[in-house]
């Protein structure tokens, strides 16, 4: 009986894939055994990934989700063109990019700099995962201290600051 169980998952996990807008494209294959389903396939972006998990999650019977889908790109993405989309994408999404960098190696996105909050930082991973060839986001983006400014950023004032009063007196050193 375990077995039909599976069967009927199975068929019920990937309609719902096939039906669903996010997905259906894509041709993903879903198997279930023992509750546990196994997907596979190629997308691409992680965004699109993680809305395969979510999807297959959501159906009652599933105990887990194998997700074996893999991000893939057709032609070749340069680290530079991934950065270069995530910038994109987190303009898209309205965060300050004077507050948010962005490295890209071999797919996996880097996210550093200091955001004010944590909804920010959580808004920019999910912008970062809708991007073209991001295969893993890494956040390194630090909460500002309250009030907006921290040790650093203080350095980096008085500096500029004495910078600008040199340049003031046509004194400016490059």
């Amino acid at each position: 009986m375990p077995e039909e169980r599976d069967k009927k998952l199975t068929e019920k996990v990937q309609a719902a894939l096939d039906s669903d807008v996010r997905t259906r494209a894509y041709g993903l294959t879903a198997d279930v055994v023992d509750g546990r389903a196994r997907i596979t396939g190629v997308v691409d972006t992680l965004a699109e990934k993680e809305q395969v998990r979510e999807i297959v999650s959501a159906i009652d019977g599933i105990r887990a989700v194998e997700n074996g889908v893999a991000v893939s790109t057709d032609g070749a993405v340069t680290d530079d063109d991934v950065s270069f989309e995530v910038g994109e994408e987190l303009a898209a999404a309205g965060i300050n990019r004077r507050h948010v960098g962005v490295k890209s190696v071999k797919g996996v996105v880097f996210l550093q700099g200091r955001v004010d909050d944590v909804r920010e930082i959580e808004k920019a991973k999910a912008a970062a995962a809708r991007a073209r060839g991001v295969k893993e986001v890494v956040s390194q983006l630090k909460l500002r201290a309250p009030g907006g400014y921290d040790d650093e950023d203080l350095t980096a004032i008085f500096h500029h600051q004495v910078n600008n009063d040199r340049e003031d007196e046509g004194e400016a050193r490059l």
